[in-house]
């Protein structure tokens, strides 16, 4: 038996953090439908390959249609999760808004992704990951100091501030279902998501300890004891010796004694240009077999397929090939009840024959 085999999820097909928060749902055993509609406009992605559609099958249905609006609608009444991750009020014009959905099943937990949030005076602009860390201050705190601030990726917004949160909802909402019965609407948006994942730092900055401009501090490479250093064959190591005794032993193999002390803000420009010096003057092998059983937390830097291959993964390996793919493994692990191994991704699905099957066990 898996984590949650026995919940019942519709996700709304759409981009991003909703398909995460599926996907990471299926990993542990959720039974989910995804519902497609027709493509719309040929200028949107609209493939579903790759990792982040593993774990369920899709169906396609046209919510402007009325049949297929009631298919999907005696879909979301049969089940214990809805996510959806459209601008707000376009559930309720398709007539499958929670006012509608909850009177049908009063157990159904509803959870709502977006950028903005469901209210307030930018709920209706359209956006990406990269303009909600610009608004919430999140963006101007990742960059090299002089540098314009440093995108990362979709992780911090669509993922992490985006995906987990909404994850997080629903799962808290299942817990609290089970004392009350009764469902309720998950309102997640990335804004919110990624101004949680701000917390340290705002806490540094409330002591007085993170400081203006970015790029200036311990772990924004700011320090030559969090960063990124490029090794004489253009490798690199990723070096985040942060407390003293690490530091120490990352100066005992740069043969470097004389530096200035760690925390000296002052000297951190040209320490950080002596390690590179010294860094630059051997090869990546090199220097990874010098840090090798040191207490430094000094890593090589690995490309995606190199990490695949990494014996030092094989006891736990963090990511798998299914086919022509990299996965990256469920995760969390369960002791009792254990994901299932990755696998690609399933073929489409019929939606009477989804709800036949949910009727059965309901």
């Amino acid at each position: 038996m898996s984590a949650l085999g026995h919940v019942r999820v519709v996700e709304m097909g759409g981009l991003g953090p909703v398909p995460f928060t599926a996907m990471m749902l299926a990993d542990m055993g959720a039974d989910i439908i995804r519902i497609d509609g027709p493509v719309r406009n040929p200028e949107d992605p609209h493939d579903h390959i790759g990792p982040i559609w593993r774990g369920r099958p899709g169906v396609e249905l046209n919510l402007k249609d009325d049949a297929d609006r009631s298919a999907a609608r005696a879909l979301i009444a049969t089940a214990d999760v809805v996510m959806e991750g459209f601008r707000p009020g376009v559930m309720e014009r398709l007539g499958l808004g929670p006012d509608v959905c909850t009177v049908d099943n009063p157990r159904l937990i509803y959870g709502r992704m977006t950028g903005w949030g469901q209210h307030g005076a930018r709920t209706h602009e359209v956006g990406h990951d990269i303009n909600y860390l610009a608004a919430n201050g999140v963006l101007r705190s990742i960059g090299r100091r002089g540098e314009p601030p440093l995108p990362p990726i979709n992780l911090v917004g669509d993922f992490g501030g985006g995906g987990m949160l909404l994850l997080a909802g629903v799962l808290a909402a299942l817990v609290e279902r089970s004392r009350s019965g009764r469902g309720q609407v998950v309102d997640a948006a990335m804004v919110d998501g990624s101004a949680l994942l701000m917390s340290s730092v705002l806490g540094w900055k409330a002591a007085g300890t993170w400081q203006e401009p970015p790029g200036t501090n311990a772990i924004d490479t700011g320090s030559p004891f969090y960063e990124v250093y490029e090794t004489s064959d253009g490798g690199y190591i990723a070096v985040g010796a942060v407390e003293p005794r690490f530091y120490r032993e990352f100066v005992d193999v740069l043969d470097l004694p004389d530096l200035p002390d760690q925390y000296d803000r002052q000297s951190w420009p040209a320490t950080k240009k002596r390690v590179a010096d010294v860094i630059a003057g051997r090869t990546l092998a090199d220097w990874s077999e010098a840090f090798a059983g040191r207490d430094a937390c000094v890593t090589p830097v690995a490309d995606l397929e190199t990490a695949v291959d990494d014996p030092l993964f094989a006891g736990r390996p963090t990511y798998v090939r299914v086919g022509e793919e990299i996965h990256a493994v469920p995760a969390p692990r369960f002791s009792r009840t254990p994901s299932a191994p990755p696998t690609a991704t399933p073929e489409r699905a019929d939606a009477a024959a989804v709800l036949a099957r949910w009727a059965r066990r309901a």
